[in-house]
């Protein structure tokens, strides 16, 4: 499996709540579209006191590299970047193989 993982920043005149409302209530359509996407994460970035560099990160996952150059090479990935131009300032992305998990040691304080 692998992810396109992406950090995304709104565009700088638009509220969070605007943002919000087109990436997590419009954009999934467009994600919906792309050939042999497999499943779709959105993480937005808390509120918070400090500005964070980025305001959410989202996760594409395909069965194959062949798969995710198949997906961003038609139609339906110029329509999800042409809809992106509408609220993302700024993504930044990479590729990355399917993550494994590191089993953590718990330490249980004595109450």
């Amino acid at each position: 499996m692998y992810r396109v993982i992406v950090v995304i920043r709104r565009k700088s005149k638009m509220t969070r709540e605007e943002f919000l409302e087109h990436w997590l209530v419009d954009h999934p359509a467009f994600v919906e579209r792309l050939p042999r996407v497999r499943a779709y994460r959105q993480s937005p970035a808390i509120e918070h006191r400090k500005e964070w560099p980025f305001d959410g990160m989202a996760e594409l996952c395909f069965d194959s590299l062949a798969d995710v150059a198949r997906a961003f090479d038609g139609i339906e990935a110029r329509e999800l970047f042409a809809h992106e131009q509408d609220f993302i300032e700024d993504a930044t992305w990479f590729i990355a193989e399917e993550g494994r998990d590191v089993p953590l040691k718990t330490v249980l304080s004595k109450e």
